[in-house]
């Protein structure tokens, strides 16, 4: 169970959180946000696409997109997005909705996570709910904040 636990419908794309920090850009990194998931050890490293209005320790929502190097589909494992802490680098999980509009796959990997696949012989629309996949994450994951 998700703690705390939902008492609204949430679009199961729309990844939820909580903002752990957001950091400064410095002169070799650009800026970034810390995001902790419920009932995971995951402390995710993300770019904000737009302005986060959230406040550290507080509740947050959106979509996160990443850009992969090749989405391939598997038949064992479990669902899960590598390193626990830092940018996503690994992701596996199952395909939970296609954008066929902005050419991503929605995959469950104990986060909803927007995967655009990278490798020109792939589409998203080759990908089917319900398959399992897993695949590498370019750098420059980003969290769109929902409004």
């Amino acid at each position: 169970m998700i703690t705390p636990a939902p008492t609204g419908k949430i679009d199961p794309a729309t990844a939820r959180g909580t903002l752990a920090e957001a950091v400064a850009a410095t002169a070799t990194k650009p800026a970034f946000i810390k995001v902790n998931f419920p009932n995971t050890s995951y402390e995710t490293h993300f770019i904000p696409a737009g302005p986060i209005t959230a406040e550290p320790g507080k509740r947050i929502l959106g979509k996160i997109h990443a850009k992969a190097r090749r989405i391939d589909t598997v038949q064992t494992g479990g669902r899960y997005v590598e390193p626990v802490y830092g940018r996503p680098r690994r992701v596996q999980g199952s395909v939970i909705g296609v954008d066929s509009a902005s050419n991503s796959v929605i995959v469950d990997a104990t986060i909803p996570i927007h995967l655009s696949p990278t490798d020109a012989r792939q589409k998203a629309a080759d990908f089917q709910p319900g398959q399992f996949v897993s695949c590498d994450v370019l750098d420059g994951a980003t969290f769109t904040e929902a409004m």
